[in-house]
């Protein structure tokens, strides 16, 4: 009966043994015949257990160190954020700026066309009785009573009856190269009618002679054959008309161009409406078609 009792035990014992071999994770693998004690496993879980808190400890530190790292995000952005509000102020103070420096620069420019208007206008009112006569040959020792006298000589070719009383001055213009000769004379006359008269009486006289007014026509004997030519004396400006108004001749864009009274006109035909030639930049558009 112990015997029996002591085997029985033993099969228990056996029995529980192979239980709990049996039991073990099966994807364990160990060298084959070896054998795997209590010790082992417990030792194996021990390893496991460490590995597994290592792993828990570093993942904790990830963790903490997760709220700083987004408060410097956050921070970071905020500052993003208050650079682009201050570039985005900077930017309309800019644009703000810019539009009253350009609303000032347009108020300039009109300013100063109209003063560039006042001056042209002052200017025209100035030379509204002077003519001029181009292309006279120079004297070799010209004086201001020559000039008179060509003046006079001028007046009574073409049948006028101007007096030396009607003359408030009379000089040559100076030429920009001192080799210039034929430079324009400027005549000043006592009134705009005077003026009117003769520019009509020269006009008429190179209309209806077979021949132009030349320097022989001022009582000058050397280069008499010379041309000249009288019209009214214009101002700088509209000098520069003028010629850029003949151009529009030149081109067969229109048919007639002429000055009065110190401003330019040009026009198409006889039934078409005079225009003023005010600026350039209406020439260039006359020209262009515009």
């Amino acid at each position: 009966m112990e015997h029996s009792a002591d085997m029985s035990v033993c099969d228990l014992d056996d029995t529980t043994h192979t239980t709990t071999i049996d039991v073990t994770p099966p994807n364990f693998v160990f060298a084959r015949g070896k054998t795997i004690t209590m010790d082992d496993f417990h030792n194996f879980k021990e390893e496991i257990k460490s590995m597994i808190t290592t792993l828990w400890k570093a993942q904790q530190q990830e963790i903490i160190s997760i709220p700083a790292t987004l408060k410097e995000i956050q921070q970071s952005n905020l500052n993003i954020e208050n650079s682009i509000s201050l570039l985005t102020a900077q930017n309309e103070e800019l644009s703000r700026k810019i539009v009253q420096l350009e609303e000032k620069s347009k108020k300039e420019r009109d300013h100063i066309l109209l003063l560039e208007e006042k001056i042209e206008n002052l200017q025209m009112g100035a030379r509204k009785s002077n003519l001029e006569i181009k292309n006279v040959p120079r004297g070799p020792s010209e004086t201001k009573e020559d000039l008179v006298q060509m003046v006079l000589c001028l007046s009574s070719t073409v049948g006028g009856t101007l007096s030396k009383t009607d003359i408030k001055d009379v000089y040559r213009v100076r030429g920009k190269k001192k080799e210039s000769s034929n430079t324009a004379i400027v005549v000043e006359l006592a009134s705009t009618l005077i003026k009117t008269d003769i520019l009509k009486l020269c006009k008429a006289f190179n209309t209806t002679k077979a021949y132009k007014l030349c320097a022989k026509h001022l009582g000058l004997r050397v280069g008499g054959d010379t041309p000249i030519f009288v019209s009214e004396q214009l101002t700088a400006k509209g000098a520069r008309l003028h010629f850029l108004a003949r151009d529009l001749i030149k081109a067969g864009k229109y048919k007639f161009c002429w000055t009065a009274y110190g401003r330019v006109y040009i026009r198409k035909s006889e039934n078409t409406p005079i225009i003023t030639v005010k600026s350039e930049a209406q020439v260039q558009q006359l020209f262009n078609g515009d």
